[in-house]
């Protein structure tokens, strides 16, 4: 079996540039400046959730279907294009338009990677190094998104929106070059002698083909079910993330300062991420706990001065992405039939309509309640879920020996 030396590179790179966005710690800014008020910006995250809810499990289905790397590099181009419209078209209807780009990017992208890698590492003999190098690429991700967001500082002040936006534009760019750079499926490797009309007619077939066996291996298979209602619950709730720019101006930090303490929040992330290889075994109880410290600490976090708050966030927020990743790998582990991609995209929409739940809520409560209190309160339902990730999380279903993978290989 070929070995992973050349793949995992590249999945790192690939993955590290989805987050290399300066963008992503300001824009919530960026919107508040330009008049959208706090139910405004919770409505606009409710048209992002929206929009990878309605493509999410037919873009899994093309997935399963189609060449992956091809759905990767327009994922990436539809990317780029959701913040060029922010930087061109900066009103409710512009960021709106945006982040429906952006909803269908990320669903293009969900479930197509993940399955690419699971299958490629099958492939390559080596299916255990699964939940290392998923850690791993997330943990990349994170650091990318650490470097970004550092940066965004600097080039608010030297540029304002308008640089950090374009810079944006670039990075996406960039990923399509990498995304371009996976491999390609033995079944697009194999040349075709159907007619247009016929080779037409048998991709939608096997479209629906692969449509029906995820859905169905979604609802009846007993272990698929429960990790997809468990881990996106785990996912789906700590969709606060993109409130902690809101939160740290609503003590008071400057405009110029915030990216800066967003930087410790994706610290935590990095950490948290970097770890899953060698927590992806943990038993159900250990990954409840872990869930439901991690939202102790965000919410305590939330609640005090920011610069000692925003240690505790990124503490932990980096709990809840490594149990939130122990539960997306328990689900690829679950998995028999042969569309991944489409159940993994499954789990996709059900953390859109959990995060849909928590925006509107937000959208609501921010009426009454600022944006800190509005985060600590979230530990309520996250509590809740961690005990029943105690509970009914399904063991890990493969024997990994971290002692043997170590770094990731350059």
């Amino acid at each position: 079996m070929p070995g992973t030396r050349g793949f995992v590179p590249r999945v790192l790179l690939y993955h590290a540039s989805r987050d290399l966005v300066p963008l992503y710690s300001i824009y919530s800014l960026l919107f508040a400046d330009h008049g959208i008020s706090a139910a405004d910006i919770s409505l606009l995250l409710i048209i992002w959730s929206a929009t990878s809810f309605v493509f999410e499990v037919p873009s899994g289905a093309w997935a399963d279907s189609f060449d992956r790397r091809h759905l990767l590099v327009v994922s990436a181009f539809v990317y780029a294009a959701g913040f060029a419209t922010w930087m061109t078209w900066q009103t409710f209807s512009g960021f709106a338009l945006g982040f429906v780009c952006w909803g269908l990017s990320s669903a293009l992208m969900s479930g197509t990677f993940e399955s690419l890698v699971y299958d490629e590492l099958v492939e390559r003999g080596a299916p255990d190094r699964y939940p290392w190098l998923i850690g791993w690429a997330q943990s990349t991700a994170m650091l990318a998104n650490l470097v970004a967001t550092v940066v965004a500082a600097p080039l608010l002040a030297a540029g304002g929106y308008p640089l950090v936006g374009w810079a944006s534009v670039a990075i996406c760019g960039g990923q399509a070059l990498l995304a371009a750079t996976l491999p390609v499926s033995e079944a697009a490797r194999r040349p075709s002698h159907d007619t247009p009309l016929a080779e037409t007619e048998r991709a939608t077939s096997r479209y629906l083909a692969m449509l029906r066996a995820g859905l169905a291996e979604s609802r009846h298979h007993p272990d698929v079910r429960r990790v997809l209602l468990l881990a996106s619950a785990m996912v789906g709730l700590t969709a606060y993330d993109e409130y902690f720019p809101l939160v740290a101006r609503s003590h008071g930090v400057t405009t110029a300062d915030i990216p800066l303490l967003v930087a410790i929040t994706v610290a935590g992330q990095v950490i948290g991420t970097a770890l899953v290889g060698r927590t992806s075994r943990l038993p159900a109880r250990a990954v409840g706990a872990l869930l439901g410290g991690g939202a102790v600490l965000v919410s305590l976090g939330a609640l005090v001065t920011p610069y000692v708050g925003f240690v505790g966030i990124g503490i932990g927020y980096g709990m809840l992405n490594n149990a939130m990743l122990v539960g997306e790998t328990r689900l690829q582990d679950a998995i028999t039939g042969p569309a991944r991609a489409t159940v993994t995209s499954v789990l996709g929409v059900l953390e859109e309509v959990v995060a849909l739940l928590v925006y509107a809520a937000f959208v609501v409560g921010s009426h009454v309640l600022g944006f800190p209190a509005l985060v600590a309160l979230l530990a309520v339902p996250v509590l809740v879920v961690a005990a029943l990730v105690a509970r009914h999380l399904p063991p890990a279903g493969r024997v990994v020996d971290d002692s043997s993978l170590g770094a990731p290989p350059s």
